[in-house]
């Protein structure tokens, strides 16, 4: 489930309105935009929603990946988020991801108990929580033009 040594993920403005977006993932291919509250078209999921839909697909992974492991009796796992942003005590904000996870099957509280332990695990859930570092570089221009 980690992302390693895979082709990269490629977003660029479609011209279809003033916020569009097309993201291509390898073969696939899918459009971000911002609400029409925001000024755009809402065309597709806005860019928090992919986050927060990145976070619970691998939450939603790991645990299946785990009950399997265990033969746990998870019969469904739903993952359900919301981004906000709250005061913090001293003044400021930070930014708040709510998870509700819900799970069917015939389950111990025990395994319930340790299926949201194996949650806070998953690889989003991880990078999240920690230190990341975003190196963001131009491309040379020039070398742009010598492709076309």
């Amino acid at each position: 489930m980690a992302q390693e040594n895979h082709d990269p993920v490629v977003v660029s403005e479609n011209g279809q309105g003033p916020y569009q977006q097309t993201v291509r993932v390898g073969k696939h291919c899918l459009i971000a935009d911002e609400p029409v509250a925001m000024g755009g078209n809402d065309a597709g999921p806005a860019p928090f929603d992919f986050l927060l839909a990145s976070l619970g697909s691998c939450t939603s992974i790991t645990l299946r990946m785990y009950a399997e492991r265990k033969e746990l009796a998870l019969a469904g796992v739903s993952v359900e988020l919301t981004h906000d942003r709250v005061d913090v005590e001293g003044g400021g904000k930070i930014d708040r991801i709510s998870r509700l996870i819900r799970l069917d099957g015939d389950l111990t509280p025990e395994q319930r108990s340790r299926l949201l332990a194996i949650a806070n695990k998953c690889p989003m859930y991880r990078c999240l929580q920690s230190d990341i570092r975003i190196d963001s570089l131009l491309a040379d221009p020039d070398a742009e033009s010598a492709a076309d």
